[in-house]
């Protein structure tokens, strides 16, 4: 379905077959205020052009109507609809649907928010009081006590939003923290059927965990004590634990639908959330096909901060999401934090693993038969990744198995080996997998090896096998272990750049911590997540760029509180300028799936640090117009423009602006391709705003990309006022390098302003691609 939204490009040639068994959901952008007058409302004019292009006998059914973020509807249509329906007066554009999935306490401690300084983040913001953080998501559990009201003043009269009430979502739901909640589900039903009401909650409340999570690390309140199973004991609290929350329900069983998540911004925008955090991706296409950028400029554009995640699909190059340059894109790293499970072997050597487990465990001091699920005979493929029905329960009862990661969720495999007979799993990270370990709340006593503890395990069951004596091991549960070192460090399933839409404009933004986080969970969802589990909790771990997106939305919420003039970029600019890319042990940052040092790619411009955030000194701010030149830049046409920004673009101002890099970004990307020449070059013109001291001067450092020079005009910045902008040009020379075909070389610096009190770095990177 994620490639769907290409479908669109071929519309005419499958138009003549089309039929109505190949009705998809369609997102149709219409001109703004472009209403005839004979009709009263915008919804009776879409149904009348609607009916346009419908057979007589086919019911005209709008799914939603937009209003504040794209003027327009959707609706379910044929290709051949679709098709008729473009050629009408007034109509922009017809969008194929997408289907986006989730991308899935110590955090605020480790961030330096602390709430005894006296002066600090969270006291100049008060905690984020009276700011709205909407969270587009699986929905919430508002009985949780991160949710609760004590001591909060009255709702700000701004607020326009709503809370739903439903037979399970109660009017007393809703209350001076969780200020509103609504769903939506016209879309996922338009593509499934009416959904199975026996598993799903049709109101705000959440089915699945993830949007009580994700809700209560961006704005929970101080609870405690906090743990998961006796892990992880202490105070639980989101980043800004005074602000005001709303939830927008658009992740259902199946996934989470453009025409629902369009939904959402547009009543979010409209409800006067401050800042929106979303924590679902898929397929990146062009800025005009995808809903979310579409929804995100939109709220950019009136003055809201748009956090998203950057998506799982690390540690490989060019598999981050949400890449439009007008959403803060989130990765994720790792916490001072973890959770030790060691395997002791049966030839006396012991193998690092993480785990979390309480339940009726494993004897102290017994060793049990081991054995590697895939060598069990049948399909040794499904049962090597313990798939469902593939295990022998001959084989494995009594034993502890070894899984590999893939195809099921980590914690299917050890319902699987459980039902099985099995008394312990051993979860086996892949060679892609690499080292990092997720830790998972199994069913039972389980823990997760990196790729070459895997093998090593592997290598001792051959060798026992062979040697015609059994393998055996335990797993030995260490509990919490604070004070790790190296961190941060990037969490190996974190997204990495470059960027595949825009490589000139460099992603993920930031990362923030994403990897084994205590959060609220709700009541009737274990916390394995899979249906067997009864057990209950009330803050669970979990991992993933969804658990680091919201960090960031609460940290804007403070940022916009403590500075209410800030635009959504100059909050962005401040959380990148102000990152930092060096861990605790003064090391530039490693990536957890091979323990190399890490790259500009995979952590964009460092890890968040808010209280330097509180006071960037400068900020590189970006008006709706630069947005327009940026899109102009990208070759888009006028029409592809409008559906994004919602007004007649005029490109003639573009060329002053140069090419796409030219876009006034806190970081640098210069792209070569190597025709041949020996030497290339570039410029980018960036404008700075004063936010810091007046009567203050910023001098230059810059660090060039190896193989480079690059050139800074002027040296130094002498401003006399806050709010003061000046510009500056950064020329860029590059010298080819020996590529093959095909095949890319990228460096990359820093450009760092400072006054002596702070630095405004910025990360430059430098992409060689030699053609085919």
């Amino acid at each position: 379905m994620g490639f769907f939204l290409f479908f669109f490009l071929s519309l005419l040639s499958l138009a003549s077959s089309a039929s109505r068994v190949d009705q998809k959901t369609f997102i149709v952008r219409v001109q703004n205020e472009a209403k005839p007058s004979v009709f009263t409302t915008h919804k009776h004019w879409y149904e009348s052009s609607l009916s346009s292009v419908l057979s007589p006998s086919t019911p005209i059914q709008l799914l939603h109507v937009y209003d504040s973020v794209f003027h327009g509807f959707s609706a379910k249509l044929s290709p051949t609809e679709a098709l008729k329906l473009q050629t009408l007066p007034h109509f922009i554009a017809v969008i194929p649907e997408q289907v986006r999935h989730l991308q899935t306490t110590r955090s605020p401690l480790f961030l330096g928010l602390k709430t005894t300084d006296s002066a600090g983040l969270l006291k100049e913001s008060d905690f984020g009081s009276d700011l709205v953080i909407g969270v587009i998501d699986t929905g919430i559990w508002p009985e949780r006590q991160s949710f609760n009201d004590r001591n909060l003043g009255p709702i700000n009269s701004k607020w326009k939003g709503q809370c739903v009430t439903t037979n399970d979502f109660g009017s007393n739901s809703c209350n001076k923290k969780l200020i509103g909640a609504r769903y939506f589900c016209s879309g996922y039903e338009a593509s499934n059927g009416k959904m199975n009401e026996t598993s799903e909650f049709r109101s705000p409340r959440d089915s699945d965990g993830h949007g009580t999570h994700t809700a209560s690390i961006a704005a929970g309140r101080y609870v405690f004590p906090a743990s998961t199973l006796g892990y992880a004991k202490g105070v639980a609290a989101g980043m800004a634990p005074k602000a005001r929350l709303a939830a927008y329900k658009v992740c259902w069983d199946a996934g989470c639908y453009d025409s629902d998540i369009l939904a959402a911004f547009d009543s979010a925008v409209a409800d006067g959330v401050d800042v929106i955090s979303l924590s679902v991706g898929g397929a990146v296409v062009p800025y005009y096909l995808d809903a979310i950028a579409i929804g995100a400029y939109g709220a950019a554009e009136k003055g809201i901060f748009v956090s998203a995640s950057a998506g799982n699909g690390g540690p490989g190059g060019l598999t981050v999401t949400n890449v439009a340059p007008w959403v803060a894109t989130i990765g994720a790293g790792t916490i001072d934090r973890d959770f030790p499970a060691d395997v002791k072997l049966g030839n006396g050597k012991v193998v690092t693993g993480a785990g979390v487990y309480n339940g009726r465990g494993l004897s102290p001091g017994r060793m049990y038969p081991l054995v590697y699920a895939g060598s069990g005979g049948g399909d040794g493929y499904s049962s090597s990744l313990c798939l469902e029905g593939s295990l022998d329960p001959d084989f494995v009862k009594g034993k502890i198995v070894l899984c590999d990661r893939g195809i099921n969720s980590r914690a299917a495999k050890g319902e699987v080996v459980k039902k099985a007979g099995g008394v312990g799993m051993i979860l086996a990270n892949g060679v892609f997998d690499g080292e990092g370990l997720v830790v998972d709340c199994h069913v039972l006593p389980a823990t997760a090896v990196g790729a070459s503890n895997a093998d090593e395990i592997r290598q001792y069951i051959d060798s026992a096998s062979k040697s015609k004596s059994s393998a055996t091991a335990t797993i030995l549960f260490k509990g919490t272990r604070l004070g790790v070192r190296p961190a941060p460090v990037v969490a190996s399933f974190s997204a990495r750049g470059p960027n595949p839409e825009t490589p000139e404009i460099l992603k993920p933004d930031v990362i923030a911590p994403g990897l084994n986080i205590l959060a609220a969970w709700p009541d009737k969802v274990g916390p394995a997540g899979i249906p067997s589990d009864n057990r209950r909790t009330e803050f669970n771990i979990l991992s993933g760029t969804s658990m680091a997106c919201p960090h960031v939305s609460g940290l804007a919420a403070l940022l916009k509180a403590a500075h209410p003039d800030w635009s959504p970029a100059a909050i962005k600019s401040a959380l990148m300028t102000t990152a930092y890319t060096v861990d605790n042990r003064g090391e530039t940052m490693v990536d957890e799936s091979n323990g190399n040092t890490s790259t500009v790619l995979d952590f964009g411009s460092g890890h968040v640090h808010p209280t330097k955030a509180m006071n960037p000194g400068l900020v590189y701010d970006i008006t709706p117009m630069d947005y327009v030149n940026f899109l102009c830049n990208s070759n888009y046409t006028i029409n592809n423009i409008q559906v994004i920004t919602r007004r007649n673009a005029d490109c003639s101002g573009a060329k002053r602006a140069g090419h796409v890099g030219n876009l006034n970004y806190p970081s640098f990307s210069a792209v070569f391709q190597q025709y041949g020449k020996h030497t290339m070059s570039t410029h980018f013109i960036r404008q700075v705003t004063n936010v810091g001291d007046p009567n203050s001067v910023y001098k230059v450092t810059v660090r060039p990309p190896s193989g480079t020079l690059v050139t800074v005009e002027p040296k130094q910045l002498v401003f006399r006022r806050v709010g003061q902008k000046l510009n500056f040009l950064v020329r860029v020379e590059a010298t080819a390098v020996k590529l093959a075909p095909g095949s890319t070389n990228m460096k990359s610096g820093s450009i760092v302003w400072s006054d002596g009190k702070r630095n405004v770095t910025s990360p430059i990177v430098v992409t060689m691609q030699q053609p085919l």
